[in-house]
């Protein structure tokens, strides 16, 4: 059993904001650039009884895409399951989080997650038990984490997300350790946002006024 505790930051510039996590000292995880995309798939029943619980059941597929020459990259796929959200305030209290909350408190919820060897036949299982898959959605993701030097900082993420809606970073680990993060990379509390990228993408359908469907880029994204 774990929890997950984060905020995501909208960003204009990824060239941008790479120089602050220079500045700072940041790094990536992986080899190379650490840039991975992620094919990710949501399960729910017909009646959406997850969706009504707050809850989410999501495979994961993530591909390096480090412009090495191998022809095949090694793929990795995560099962994911994440309990009701909650919003977390400055005294550590929590409770239920609104889905558009913008500003303030942490997202925290309960996150369990585990490597599979074989996605397809996982999401088989899942259809044998009357589940089906509810929404795609892509994006690049770079993980980069603070030096070791900076004492403070572990345990913290900080992942740069490349959507068809914009820029994200998402800032995950101790809560001292995000607000700390995030002062240090020019944000306030006020632009924290706390909510999944589903609904933000429903948001943004909505403002153009475009029917909700698949999170995905309209044309191959390429390069770094």
């Amino acid at each position: 059993m774990g929890r997950e505790t984060e905020i995501k930051l909208r960003v204009e510039s990824i060239a941008e904001f790479r120089k602050k996590l220079r500045r700072v000292g940041a790094r990536t995880v992986a080899r190379g650039s650490g840039r991975v995309h992620e094919w990710n798939t949501l399960y729910d029943t017909k009646a959406a009884d997850l969706r009504g619980r707050d809850e989410l059941l999501r495979i994961r597929m993530e591909t390096p895409t480090d412009g090495s020459n191998v022809k095949t990259p090694k793929r990795r796929f995560l099962l994911t399951f994440k309990g009701p959200v909650r919003a977390e305030g400055a005294a550590g209290e929590t409770q239920p989080a609104r889905r558009d909350r913008i500003g303030g408190n942490h997202k925290v919820r309960e996150e369990i997650e585990l490597e599979v060897g074989d996605a397809k036949a996982l999401g088989t299982i899942f259809a044998r038990l009357g589940m089906w898959e509810s929404f795609h959605y892509e994006k690049y993701r770079t993980t980069f984490r603070m030096p070791k030097s900076a004492r403070w900082a572990n345990g913290l993420f900080i992942e740069v997300d490349e959507t068809p809606i914009g820029n994200f970073v998402e800032l995950e680990g101790p809560s001292k350790a995000i607000d700390r993060a995030a002062r240090l990379l020019g944000f306030s509390k006020e632009q924290y946002i706390v909510t999944n990228y589903l609904q933000l993408y429903a948001k943004d359908c909505m403002r153009r006024g475009e029917k909700v469907s698949d999170m995905v880029f309209r044309k191959k994204k390429r390069g770094a």
